[in-house]
């Protein structure tokens, strides 16, 4: 019985912005799961790059290129999608972007920028396939939260501001559409090693420290340790979890740090 409540056998997942980076980690766990993986990203090299990957695991992918923020073309995959694949039965939205710049040197472009993508297109992607899971009366829903949906940070107030509101959109989203059975839950990651981190994760380098001493666990999250929580959030057992936002961070939103001199 507890193996079968966490299979994702027969399910289809569209988890947008998986490429690379962690949308590949936690679609790589959901296929691993049993999932049939729906791959979005915006460029044709990279989902050329991506589905090649996916196919040497072993995995059964489809790639769609749309971007989150046009209307239109998420309209038009997600009907393609439900018309010519099946049924959207998980849906991860996991495209963004950071911009780390002070406020007083940001542009209010490059602010609405990052809300767009980082929010209002987790809105329009989850409204057009909430549709569709409304009808089916069945659905789950995630979206990937961050550190800054809690904390502040230096040159990050539009990742942040984003952030934040993709916190509260989870639960009146959960709030509205529970009643639909449709869970609708956030993973916030905390600092993990990707190809973006790397310049930054060298021995000696002050925020690398920074981080392994801010981190309970000491380390850094490796991609794959989304892939549970994931699959938990897009799965049977989490039937009655909704609303909630799963912090994957090593204990680092659990503590305020170590003192420096610490053993």
């Amino acid at each position: 019985m507890m193996p079968e409540l966490f299979s994702l056998q027969d399910k289809r997942a569209l988890i947008t912005g998986s490429t690379h980076g962690l949308g590949m980690a936690m679609a790589k766990g959901l296929a691993g799961a049993g999932a049939t993986l729906l791959i979005n990203g915006h460029t044709e090299e990279k989902m050329k790059s991506a589905l090649a990957e996916y196919k040497k695991a072993g995995f059964t992918a489809h790639g769609f290129l749309f971007d989150v923020t046009n209307e239109a073309e998420v309209k038009s995959a997600v009907d393609k999608i439900e018309q010519e694949v099946g049924p959207i039965d998980i849906l991860i939205n996991n495209a963004g972007i950071i911009m780390r710049t002070p406020m007083l040197d940001m542009e209010a472009a490059d602010f609405r920028k990052v809300i767009d993508i980082d929010l209002v297109g987790p809105f329009i992607v989850s409204k057009h396939v909430g549709k569709y899971m409304i009808k089916r009366k069945a659905g789950k829903i995630i979206n990937i939260c961050s550190m800054m949906s809690e904390l502040g940070r230096n040159t990050v107030s539009a990742y942040a501001a984003a952030k934040g509101g993709l916190k509260m959109l989870t639960k009146n989203m959960a709030t509205e559409w529970a009643k639909h059975n449709i869970q609708v839950n956030g993973i916030g990651p905390g600092y993990f090693a990707t190809a973006q981190t790397a310049p930054i994760r060298t021995e000696g380098h002050p925020f690398n420290e920074f981080i392994i001493n801010r981190t309970p666990a000491g380390r850094w999250g490796d991609p794959e340790d989304l892939a549970g929580t994931a699959v938990f959030l897009s799965s049977a057992a989490s039937n009655f979890v909704n609303g909630q936002i799963i912090y994957v961070d090593g204990g680092l939103l659990a503590t305020i740090g170590k003192p420096s001199n610490e053993v």
